[in-house]
Formats: structure tokens, C-alpha cells, sequence
């Protein structure tokens, strides 16, 4: 992964690229009726406001409509099939890897020539079939265990804490006793849990049932040799019960009512110091920065790997990957088509189009047009470049993009919902996984 770093070397050879590329995004030698638009169906509710800007600030400079429209969290899959069957439908979408690229096949466009395609750091992250690329990746990002800093440093500064800095905390059996000693002294530290809710409510339960797993598939990958399984015993679920039975009992709710929380609750907990910690990803820090009343300072906000009891996690980093896969769509008119290209073009080689890529979206870009001083500079993303960055530590690439459905996360979802609330054994939650897993990739 530490690839995506070199980019100094990169951006003295894409410099002289750079203009005419960012030329033809212009469109200025285009007659106004060949321009083409572009529909642009975005997958985070979390950065509409940001993508409305990027649209407005293209059609400017550019006189191309832009039109962004945002799915609701969990509803990508269900939107985009409802829109891409009208006459006005996206021309860019996203998809979130082989999976998505099996289902939307007869909508991907082949990418391959496209300067965008050209210029990633590492042209096997693009998403192909036959040596042809139709999704290419527009952002590296990694997840973890955010912690605050500040709360932390508290805690180790009390009589008979169990470690005495994050520096020791690189395993399971640490961050546990850690973490149950912080929850019996939560009056001492002034927080509600050490960590923050699990967000179960449904359409909100993707850090656990997609994000979370990530970590037992991969392992059992691993264990096979192998990047995909059709009859996955979910061998390394022990570990996952492991790692959410912690965040469930050393929490700042009782563990019935995370069937009730969403994302942006767990979040605000965390931004106003009632958690220390919580699982989620460099996305989340306009999550944390922007919650009113906000009590942690950018410098305190830190990331954890996430330990689940696994051998060897000592060298563990963090889940670094993707799943935003840029496609155009092939069913639009060649005009459309251009144009869509024209504008990602845009955003990865224009001063303004960068500008919005890192510093407003704070996305780590996996391009050879962005220079070493280019890339963001907010605290969880310089996290990520930190883990990326160092050799000691092996990263856990994002595998859930093989997993088979949305409908199989949800149902999962909907189990460890269950099991939360007493209501299902941990047993039965193994077994609806392995079924359906096995149901849908066997198919």
C-alpha cells in the first residue's frame, strides 16, 4: 500500500500532463449543443453539500451541467436501479467493486484509455474483467478505532491502569483490559462508555456488518490462499464476536437500544467527549469537527487497528482499500459519456478540481496528479497515510466488496441486531452467515 505515497517522484513526470488535460475537461472547443451533461448519482449523504459545490463550480468554469443527486445511507444499490432505468439517468455512478461490476456489466463502460484510468498509482486497484478496466477507484480510504487523545492520556495517568500509553495497546488482550478498567472508572474520566454506540438501526449498521466483518473474511482468505469463497465457513467469527462484545458491554448505551442508533448518534457521543472511542473511518472526521459543541481538538483525534484476538495482530494496521468505483454509464449518449469523463478528468488534474478532492471531500486520491504537498492534511487522514506509510505494520485490504449482496449484509445486520438485544444466539448469527453466504455465492 505504501505505493500511493510516491507520488513526489510522479508528479514531476504528470506535471506536463496536467494542461492538456485539464484543457480537455474544459470543453471550450465544444459547440454549445455537443457538451453533453453530466448526472452524477453520489453513494455518502454525508458530502452532498460538498459534490452540490464541486457540480456548481464545474458548470461555471466549464458551462456543462452538472447534476448530483445523493442516495440515502443504505439505499445506493435500490437507487440506482431505480434511476438508471429512466431516460435521464446517470451517466456517472459508482460501484463498489467485482460484485458491483457483475451487476451493472451491461451499464459499465470500458475505461480503459481514459486519462483518469491512466493516471492511478496503481493501475490494479481498478476494477476489470477480460484486461479491460469499467470502475476506477477515486479514493483510498481506512477505517479503524478513532480514539481521543486526550481521554486516553486521563485514563493512563490514573492509579492501576492497565497500560501506560496507546503504545502498548497493539492487541485484543490490551485494548480489553483497557478498555473494561476505563469502563469501571467512566466516572473518574467524566464519559458515558469507552466506546461509542453501536449504531444497529437498519440502513445504519454498516460498520458492523460490512466494515467490521471485512476482518474475519479476510483471514479466512488468507487462510485459504485465496481473494474469494464460494462456501465461506466464517471460521474467524470468534474473533468478530470478540471485538463486538466489547464495543457492546464497555459502551455508553445499554446494549438493547443500539437497534435504535444511527451513525451520526454514535458520532456526536464521541465529538462531545461522552466516548473515547469509536470504530469508523478518515470519512468520519466532518462527523466529529462539525458536531455543535464539539470538545475534541483535531490534534487528539488518533486511530487504532481494530484487534479482534488474532495471532500475530501486533503487526496488524488498519483496513485500508476502497469501494468507490467511478463508472460511466455505457447506456448514455456518446455526448454524455464525454462529457462525464471529461469532468472526472477534471477533478483529478485541475487546481480547483484537486482543491475540492482533498481539501473539501478529504479524499486520499490514488493518483499520479496529486503531488506529495497536495495531499489532506485533516487528522484522520493523516492517520491513514501514517499507517499506509509504515513498513512494520501490514494494512487489511477492504475484501467486503466480494461480498455477495446487500441483502446478505442487511440480513447480518439485522441478526447482530438481534443478538445485541439478547433476542438470538451467537450460534444462529454464525449460521444465518455461513447460509447465506453460501445461498447467494453459490448460486
Amino acid at each position: 500500500m505504501s505505493k500511493f505515497m510516491k507520488v513526489a517522484a510522479a508528479s514531476v513526470a504528470a506535471a506536463a500532463a496536467l494542461t492538456s488535460l485539464a484543457a480537455c475537461s474544459s470543453g471550450s472547443d465544444k459547440a454549445a449543443d455537443d457538451k453533453g451533461s453530466v448526472y452524477y448519482l453520489s453513494f455518502k449523504p454525508e458530502q452532498d453539500a460538498i459534490w452540490q459545490e464541486v457540480a456548481k463550480a464545474y458548470t461555471a468554469e466549464t458551462g456543462v451541467e452538472v447534476k448530483v443527486v445523493t442516495a440515502a445511507s443504505g439505499t445506493y444499490e435500490q437507487t440506482l436501479k431505480s434511476e438508471i432505468a429512466k431516460s435521464d439517468a446517470p451517466t456517472l455512478f459508482q460501484i463498489n467493486g467485482p460484485i458491483g461490476l457483475k451487476n451493472w456489466k451491461d451499464y459499465t463502460a470500458d475505461l480503459t484509455d481514459t486519462d483518469f484510468a491512466k493516471a492511478l498509482l496503481d493501475p490494479s486497484m481498478a476494477v476489470t474483467a477480460d484486461g479491460k478496466v469499467y470502475g476506477v477507484p477515486y479514493v483510498v480510504e481506512g477505517y479503524g478505532i478513532i480514539y481521543n487523545q486526550k481521554i486516553m492520556d486521563a485514563y493512563f495517568a490514573l492509579d492501576g491502569a492497565k497500560a501506560k500509553s496507546m503504545d502498548e495497546v497493539t492487541n485484543f488482550e490490551t485494548l480489553k483490559a483497557v478498555a473494561d478498567d476505563m469502563q469501571a472508572k467512566k466516572d473518574q474520566l467524566g464519559i458515558d462508555g469507552v466506546f461509542a454506540s453501536t449504531s444497529l438501526k437498519p440502513g445504519e449498521d454498516w460498520r458492523w456488518q460490512t466494515h467490521l466483518a471485512d476482518l474475519p473474511v479476510y483471514f479466512e482468505y488468507q487462510d485459504n490462499k485465496v481473494d474469494d469463497m464460494t462456501d465461506l465457513t466464517f471460521s474467524h467469527n470468534e474473533e468478530f464476536k470478540n471485538i463486538f462484545d466489547l464495543y457492546l458491554t464497555d459502551s455508553t448505551i445499554d446494549p438493547k437500544l443500539a437497534s435504535s442508533k444511527a451513525v451520526t448518534d454514535s458520532m456526536a457521543e464521541f465529538a462531545l467527549g461522552k466516548a473515547a472511542m469509536v470504530q469508523n473511518g478518515n470519512w468520519a472526521y466532518g462527523q466529529i469537527a462539525e458536531v455543535a459543541g464539539n470538545t475534541v481538538a483535531a490534534e487528539d483525534v488518533k486511530m487504532l487497528p481494530i484487534y479482534t484476538g488474532r495471532e500475530g495482530e501486533d503487526k496488524q494496521g488498519l483496513n485500508i482499500g476502497t469501494e468507490n468505483f467511478f463508472s460511466i454509464n455505457s447506456q448514455a449518449s456518446e455526448a454524455d459519456q464525454k462529457a462525464s469523463i471529461d469532468f472526472v478528468n477534471w477533478l483529478i488534474s485541475s487546481e480547483k478540481g484537486k482543491k475540492f478532492m482533498v481539501e473539501d471531500l478529504g479524499f486520499i486520491p490514488p493518483f499520479n496528479t496529486f503531488t506529495e504537498a497536495e495531499q489532506p492534511t485533516d487528522p484522520l487522514a493523516k492517520e491513514v497515510i501514517r499507517y499506509m506509510s509504515d513498513t512494520e505494520k501490514e494494512t487489511v485490504p477492504w475484501v467486503f466488496t466480494t461480498f455477495p449482496s446487500q441483502t446478505f449484509k442487511d440480513d447480518f445486520g439485522a441478526a447482530l441486531s438481534q443478538y445485541a438485544a439478547g433476542q438470538m444466539d451467537w450460534d444462529k448469527v454464525v449460521e444465518l452467515f455461513k447460509t447465506e453466504w453460501k445461498a447467494e455465492k453459490g448460486a
